[in-house]
């Protein structure tokens, strides 16, 4: 959040200086807090999806570069050593050039679904894909700088994918802590606000996810008030009757995962005050920042 250095405190210690013979720069410090799987439920069940509704190609990101995390986060500790978080960035912007293998349907546990999708984008073409990898990285970085060791699913380092199935292979290989999967939504103009994609307990299949279900909500309640707090934003006021929750059993990413996992709508991509925010690099952290303090929380750094 914003540094709150009164006025008349800054005048205090510029006389304090002053009188001592000292010369210094006066600079306000702290940490930059901040505030996210596919389109909306019904469209993504239209779709068959992991990830919402395909659009136009990615367009540059002219964003502001993010701050290194000595810059936003001096006040971090080391609360989170010996703790691994998995984060997956939603989609690739490779996969817009590869439709065919993303098209290719892969075992989620209970049915067999498309590998991935494009995902969705603002109407000024700022595609998901750009958003949820600035968006980890930024986590990436504040997580880091509280101890954790922290693994990317992917870092746009791959031409297309990784599938669904893979992406929920890679965390359970991490025996992770806790696994956020990081996307922006799709949905009509007028849907606004974030909500927090929670894994229903499913046991079919390979899928089994009755052990990770009461601590995957516990997880997802978390980040869904610090992501709250941070942002200044406000839970979906189209899914989850206001609660910022989602239980959905038809992810592949979540029945297949043996460690507790959420995925994080930061946002409607498709309304236009909800994409201002999403654009802003300056939300963007905050949206990170959400997200690591509400990881933090749960994990009891």
């Amino acid at each position: 959040m914003p540094y709150d250095h009164r006025n008349t405190v800054r005048r205090s210690l510029a006389l304090a200086l002053a009188a001592t013979g000292c010369c210094a720069v006066l600079a306000g410090c702290g940490t930059s807090r901040a505030s996210s799987p596919h389109a909306n439920a019904a469209d993504s069940l239209a779709a068959g999806s992991e990830s919402g509704a395909r659009s136009r190609p990615p367009a540059a990101d002219s964003s502001a570069p993010r701050p290194a995390p000595s810059q936003v986060t001096p006040r971090a500790s080391r609360s989170l050593a010996g703790k691994t978080v998995v984060i997956d960035p939603g989609h690739n912007s490779g996969n817009f050039r590869h439709t065919a293998e993303i098209n290719k349907k892969v075992n989620i546990g209970t049915t067999r679904k498309e590998c991935d999708t494009t995902g969705t984008s603002t109407n000024a073409g700022y595609t998901e894909a750009s958003f949820t990898l600035d968006v980890s990285h930024r986590l990436r970085d504040l997580l880091k700088a509280r101890g954790a060791k922290v693994v990317l699913t992917h870092d746009a380092d791959r031409p297309w994918g990784p599938c669904i199935d893979e992406r929920a292979r890679i965390g359970n290989a991490a025996r992770a802590d806790a696994v956020v999967s990081v996307h922006a939504d799709g949905s009509a103009v007028g849907h606004r606000g974030f909500h927090v994609i929670l894994p229903a307990k499913v046991r079919a299949g390979s899928a089994d996810t009755s052990a990770i279900v009461a601590p995957s909500r516990v997880l997802g309640e978390r980040i869904r008030d610090r992501f709250a707090r941070a942002t200044g934003t406000s839970p979906s006021n189209y899914v989850g009757s206001g609660t910022g929750l989602d239980v959905r059993g038809d992810l592949g990413g979540l029945n297949l995962s043996t460690a507790p996992k959420v995925f994080v709508e930061c946002g409607n991509m498709r309304d236009p005050k909800d994409a201002q925010l999403l654009t802003s690099s300056t939300w963007r952290q905050k949206a990170a920042q959400g997200l690591a303090d509400g990881i933090a929380t749960y994990l009891g750094g």
